[in-house]
């Protein structure tokens, strides 16, 4: 048989629990494998996918042209706190900045809160006495003698990464880049990270925050990146290795090593970016996007066809990301992302009773070792997958080419052992109950995305993907009263092709203070144009023309007084002072719906920092996705669960290929290779012209 010539492309997403890889050629034609993750080697599921798809396609390795991946190796080493050993450089008299943090709880009166463990303790904290002031005057000249003191010590205590944060580097970054220079010169083989580098902004706290969490990543993504380039070696792949950005678009691999706090949530990031440009082919404006994995439940916001991003976000925290509402119970990621509240809450999620004896689901997750119970690999704690195979919502047998083989035998046991018989219930009610608290978990992060936020989610759609988000989607869209949801086709792996949806893009921010009269376009302009020079220069060295680059502009405003900034979009096109003009509307009218008031008419507002973000090479999905059927035969009835309301019912099963346009009432199960979407007795369901599912009320 002749090898596949057509160039290909691959999408790779590790996720806590499974691993997914697409591959797709220039014709559109998609080959699909889901495998359990390997920890801590996620790479070997990676490349054990992706060499089983070269060979179901009849490809070689030199025919690929690109290799798009997310990962969650770098912030899963935050969440776990494995990072490196790390030291902070910074200038004499802020050594205790990661102590002091933001002075802020999640809960307000929570007496017993305890400030996470910071990353580098405090003995690995060094001053140096040197000093620039905020004008850029130096105080206090940097030492070589302190430079020399703090190699020694850096090599006593075998440090495996080093940040360096500066006071004032932001804007004067002259001792941050001597004292960098000094390190790479005599420990050549120790990662540095500049803050002047990473996070070019003021507020000290978040500059040394985000660039310790680059430092303390550093290593961990350096060592898996070249595992992976090593592998893709070994079956002739030397096409370009990109990663995805938490922002949204791809950076190369080398950009990644270096600056890995910006790739810290690239997985989410792809499914939001897979869900924007399905929303957009279908006109939707307005959608709310729910992935909910094997480990996390993730939401986001595309609002008027714009999806919402966030300067900033907490890892580790009870929901993570930039929630306004709550902060100061995890690590503080001062860098660009697109918004996404996350908690944990998925399908390997394990269901217990605590000391009070009441049912609790999550945080903790089985992950892909040991999984659930009813997958046969060790696992014996109760998770929400084993509670939703008892349901009858998961098929039992073999999933996703028979890389798990679900046992409900085994599902019944765990949660009749250790839910139903302590709490005194029958075993479905003690299934639904941890259907149940699991779909309460996931609606604070809906809820952190839309009420919080000022947004009434009933003027949205939902659209749910994830190998669990289409078994939860009709419940969750009960409680927020949402009328339509949306699954798109290969649910399970639709991050994956958000991977393949993205071309490369980079980010950029300059710290300035404008406000009054200095506030004006010829300022934002200045500020852009320096930023932009600098980014076409970088895309043309990737071997992008400046035609092709696009450019968006927003900046971080506040009033006068504030703390905290809004982030608000330019207008396309050139700086004007009609530009000027519009970003004082969107920002008072943005304050007032996050807020409910507007600032005193004289306070006026201040542009704190303008960021600029370059896109090149972004592709689109061509086409209605047809993946090939796999699933051979589907039962016709299975026996599935919906509560009290309406127990137990056999219930017709059938796969999305069979659905037609016209609506369909459920109860409906429709089985697919990498999900199963559970239509309750009170949905009805169709599918759409473009191979999309779309699930309403009844009434």
């Amino acid at each position: 048989m002749t090898a596949h010539q057509t160039p290909i492309r691959i999408g790779a997403d590790v996720g806590g629990t499974f691993t997914d890889v697409i591959l797709i050629d220039a014709q559109g034609n998609i080959w699909t494998h889901k495998v359990p993750s390997t920890p801590p080697d996620f790479e070997r599921a990676v490349l054990s996918a992706i060499e089983h798809l070269l060979h179901t396609a009849n490809a070689s390795g030199t025919s690929v042209s690109e290799v798009a991946h997310g990962t969650t190796v770098a912030i899963n080493a935050v969440l776990e706190n494995r990072g490196a050993k790390t030291a902070l450089i910074t200038t004499k008299g802020f050594r205790d900045v990661l102590e002091l943090r933001r002075i802020r709880a999640p809960q307000m009166y929570d007496l017993f809160f305890e400030k996470p463990e910071t990353l580098v303790e405090r003995y690995l904290r060094f001053e140096l006495t040197e000093r620039i002031s905020a004008t850029g005057e130096v105080l206090v000249p940097l030492a070589e003698s302190e430079l020399w003191e703090l190699k020694e010590k850096l090599e006593v205590e075998e440090v495996e990464s080093v940040a360096v944060c500066l006071l004032h580097a932001y804007a004067f970054p002259e001792h941050e880049i001597a004292v960098g220079d000094f390190l790479r010169q005599h420990l050549p083989r120790l990662p540095v990270s500049l803050s002047s580098n990473v996070l070019p902004e003021r507020k000290e706290y978040e500059r040394t925050a985000t660039t310790v969490v680059n430092a303390y990543v550093r290593p961990i993504m350096e060592r898996y990146l070249e595992a992976m380039r090593n592998g893709l070696r070994t079956m002739q792949i030397e096409a370009p290795l990109l990663i995805m950005q938490s922002a949204g678009g791809l950076t190369p691999e080398e950009d990644a090593e270096h600056y890995p706090v910006f790739v810290l949530e690239s997985g989410p990031a792809a499914g939001v970016l897979a869900a924007g440009f399905t929303a957009q082919r279908l006109g939707l404006n307005n959608i709310i996007t729910l992935d909910l994995g094997g480990t996390t439940a993730k939401a986001s916001m595309i609002e008027d066809g714009k999806i919402a991003y966030s300067s900033e976000y907490e890892v580790g925290a009870s929901i993570s990301g930039g929630n306004r509402l709550v902060g100061g119970g995890g690590e503080l990621i001062r860098a660009p992302s697109i918004d996404i509240a996350e908690v944990g809450s998925g399908g390997g999620s394990i269901a217990y009773l605590d000391r009070a004896g009441g049912l609790r689901v999550g945080p903790r997750s089985a992950g892909a070792v040991p999984g659930p119970v009813c997958y046969q690999r060790g696992g014996t704690d109760p998770t929400v997958t084993d509670a939703n195979v008892v349901l009858g919502y998961i098929r039992p047998g073999k999933l996703a080419d028979g890389e798990v083989s679900i046992d409900i035998e085994a599902a019944r046991r765990t949660i009749y052992d250790r839910i139903a018989t302590p709490l005194g219930m029958d075993l479905l009610q003690a299934a639904e109950g941890v259907h149940r608290i699991a779909n309460a978990r996931t609606m604070r992060a809906l809820r952190a995305v839309s009420t919080e936020r000022g947004r009434d989610p009933r003027d949205f759609a939902l659209m749910v993907f994830g190998g669990s988000g289409p078994i939860h989607a009709a419940g969750l869209a009960r409680e927020l009263f949402i009328q339509q949801i949306i699954v798109p086709p290969l649910p399970g792996l639709f991050s994956a092709l958000g991977l393949l949806f993205s071309g490369v893009e980079h980010h950029d921010v300059r710290s300035c203070l404008l406000s009054g009269e200095n506030l004006n376009a010829a300022a934002l302009r200045e500020i852009k144009a320096k930023m932009g020079q600098a980014m076409l220069a970088q895309f043309e060295a990737e071997g992008f023309p400046a035609e092709e680059v696009s450019f968006s502009c927003s900046v971080d405003a506040r009033f006068k007084g504030q703390a905290s900034e809004i982030r608000i979009l330019l207008t396309d096109g050139p700086i004007t002072e009609n530009t000027v003009r519009m970003l004082y509307t969107d920002f008072e009218a943005e304050h007032e719906r996050l807020y409910g008031h507007r600032s005193d008419p004289e306070n006026p507002v201040e542009v704190v920092a303008v960021r600029l973000v370059g896109q090149a090479g972004i592709r689109g999905q061509e086409g209605v996705l047809t993946p090939a059927e796999r699933l051979g035969h589907i039962e016709s009835n299975r026996p599935a669960y919906f509560g009290a309301s309406w127990g137990t019912i056999e219930t017709p099963v059938v796969a999305r290929r069979n659905l037609s346009g016209n609506d369909t009432t459920g109860p409906l199960l429709i089985d697919e290779y990498d999900s199963t979407i559970v239509v309750p007795p009170d949905m009805r369901v169709h599918l759409d012209d473009q191979g999309n599912i779309v699930m309403r009320p009844v009434s």
